[in-house]
């Protein structure tokens, strides 16, 4: 069991109503298994969810995860992650394999490799790295005969470094 400060705090065995965030928490929890990294919190090595993680913290190391994958504005990683979906609005060093989806928002930065169906960029977002379009990313593997596309380069506005994207 995990007990919250607040529920610690609550004296004689009364009941508050949780604050909005953690109602929000457990409404993510209650569609499915949600492990959050804290603010504060550093990690090194491997991380492994059953479902969804969202990283507010430090991680430096391997992620792998069932679920999606979300990194707040303040976290920082450098990691490989393997997931269903990614969300990065923080800092990210390394590679992305996702089976569906990869965003990145605005005042994110991905400085790494992404290999997705679809990729999001949001304006503001900073990309550096190359992008790998490919429908089989379920397999986890692609032979050459295979369509997909890559694409390196600027996000259309105006021409920036070979390798680079700012949004």
């Amino acid at each position: 069991m995990i007990w919250r400060k607040d529920e610690a705090d609550t004296a004689g065995g009364e009941h508050q109503a949780p604050p909005a965030r953690e109602r929000k928490d457990k409404q993510m929890a209650d569609n499915g298994e949600v492990t959050i990294v804290g603010t504060g919190a550093r990690l090194e090595g491997n991380v492994v969810s059953a479902g969804s993680l969202r990283i507010d913290g430090q991680v430096k190391g391997q992620i792998n995860a069932d679920g999606d994958v979300t990194l707040s504005p303040q976290s920082q990683v450098e990691a490989d992650i393997r997931a269903q979906n990614v969300s990065v609005a923080g800092r990210f060093v390394g590679n992305i394999v996702v089976k569906e989806r990869a965003q990145l928002a605005r005042g994110g930065r991905i400085d790494g490799n992404i290999t997705s169906k679809t990729l999001v960029v949001e304006e503001g977002g900073v990309f550096h790295g190359q992008s790998i379009m490919d429908a089989g990313t379920s397999s986890g593997s692609r032979s050459s005969g295979q369509a997909g596309s890559s694409s390196t380069g600027s996000a259309g506005t105006g021409t920036k470094e070979p390798d680079q994207v700012k949004v």
